[in-house]
């Protein structure tokens, strides 16, 4: 079994799960931590970012998590109704998030640079393109979100359905 206060390189931290424990390595390494001591905890020293994994399943997070690492994978889609049902708000940029793997490890530290909400029918080759997926086609890219949409999507496919596009950059990757 697994002690939940120990993150991925095995260093013990009391009290602190792996997501936290990955926070504190990337606020470091991406120099997110500058504000002197003498003010005090900021928000970003004590709340850590949404961790969160791309996919469906283990496999699909496993493998999009390595596109990303491999520096193809810069942008991303999801239903717009995903955030309406959760009654989670849409990204911005400047947003950041945990990037998770298959087994849920912290994996990488992303920061949103651009939002836009366009339907599915509109996406562009260009947003195909930095999705990374594939060889990169708006074809194969219509194809596979249209066969995740019809099976993850909270009312289904509609080629007609609002999407959230998101571009992000990698922060920080870990171990």
């Amino acid at each position: 079994m697994t002690d939940p206060s120990t993150d991925t390189t095995g260093s013990a931290h009391f009290g602190r799960g792996p997501v936290e424990s990955f926070w504190d390595l990337a606020r470091f390494h991406a120099k997110l931590n500058t504000a002197p001591s003498y003010f005090g905890p900021t928000t970003l020293e004590v709340v850590p970012p949404p961790a969160w994994s791309f996919g469906a399943t283990a496999e699909e997070a496993d493998a999009l998590l390595a596109l990303v690492l491999e520096g193809t994978k810069t942008a991303t889609a999801s239903a717009h109704a995903d955030y309406e049902v959760e009654g989670e708000p849409l990204p911005e940029a400047g947003t950041l998030g945990i990037v998770l793997d298959g087994e849920g490890h912290p994996r990488a530290l992303v920061e949103t640079t651009d939002v836009r909400v366009v339907p599915f029918d509109e996406v562009s080759a260009e947003h195909a393109h930095l999705e990374g997926e594939g060889d990169r086609s708006l074809e194969h890219w219509r194809a596979e979100h249209e066969r995740f949409f019809a099976e993850h999507a909270p009312a289904g496919f509609d080629p007609s359905m609002l999407l959230v596009l998101e571009r992000f950059r990698v922060v920080y990757a870990g171990d």
